[in-house]
């Protein structure tokens, strides 16, 4: 039987599985509205929807490598990864960034196939079911993004753009559905003319998913509010006069810390361990700050 968790890294593991959870039900929304939209676009004759269909479907295995990597980042420490495995979260949130971009072209080219193709307009039924499909995906989006800012997840943060910019694309469509009704004959690729600059707007969110998850893959710095945080933690333990570095760096879900404390010089190295032990203790107690590992350093005050 294995011995049970630490409680800083048991809190970890939940809010991994939690949004590996919420991920699960994102890949059945999608499913569900990929359904509906070849539905609404083969009976209603729009290729906007087909392709909106199309790029659901392709969303479940990108959010699959979202909830796989929530699967890796759950696992606790090992001898291969003693820092944990935190930084298998913010590799599946680059994944999906660089597969948006190709999402992205994949619908641009075949717009521009179906401009270039004499095709009969859509009907006007698909506007209601476009309505409730950008709504039902909006309210999906702020779902996510909130749980994404409470666990302090770059992947959950970048599937919640990746739902907007369906709903984005859901939304183009339902324009240029409408003017094609409006407009009439003459007006048949508007719906196609419209996912295309549907593309561009997802093109520039693709860009910061691609930003964020680099971030954390290249260990930037925390905002200057959470390392304050952190110092302000330290300097309540007993023995601590001042602190010189303080280091933090993001690793999937938790948070690394090195920090240097300065103590009575005239300390043994008995009592300079105890305050340094005192401070880890601290530190990973804060759940709220949610920190995985801290490395100690001693140094005596002048």
């Amino acid at each position: 039987m294995e011995p049970p968790l630490p409680s800083h890294h048991a809190a970890i593991q939940r809010r991994a599985q939690e949004s590996a959870r919420l991920v699960l039900r994102g890949i059945a929304l999608n499913a569900a509205l990929a359904v509906v939209k070849f539905a609404g676009g083969i009976f209603g004759n729009t290729y906007a929807l087909i392709a909106d269909g199309a790029e659901s479907l392709l969303d479940i295995l990108s959010s699959l490598l979202v909830w796989a990597g929530f699967r890796v980042a759950s696992r606790p420490p090992d001898e291969n990864h003693p820092y944990g495995h935190g930084k298998a979260e913010p590799l599946a949130a680059l994944a999906v960034a660089v597969f948006i971009f190709a999402v992205c072209g994949w619908i641009a080219w075949h717009a521009v196939a179906e401009i270039a193709t004499p095709h009969r307009g859509p009907h006007w039924a698909t506007l209601p079911l476009l309505a409730l499909i950008v709504s039902t995906k909006l309210w999906f989006s702020r779902r996510m993004n909130r749980a994404g800012e409470e666990a302090g997840s770059t992947a959950l943060g970048v599937e919640a753009l990746h739902h907007y910019s369906d709903a984005v694309t859901s939304g183009a469509a339902f324009v240029g559905i409408a003017i094609a009704v409006i407009g009439g004959k003459g007006y048949e690729t508007a719906d196609d003319w419209a996912a295309l600059l549907a593309c561009v707007v997802i093109g520039f969110n693709g860009v910061s998913m691609l930003h964020r998850a680099v971030r954390d893959v290249m260990d930037e710095a925390v905002p200057q509010e959470y390392e304050n945080a952190v110092r302000a933690l330290a300097l309540q333990v007993d023995g601590v006069r001042a602190l010189d570095k303080c280091r933090v760096r993001k690793s999937g879900l938790s948070h690394l810390v090195d920090i240097h404390v300065r103590v009575d010089g005239e300390l043994t190295v008995r009592g300079g361990h105890d305050i340094a032990h005192a401070v880890k203790d601290t530190l990973l107690a804060a759940e709220a700050l949610a920190i995985s590992d801290v490395s100690v350093h001693v140094e005596p005050a002048t």
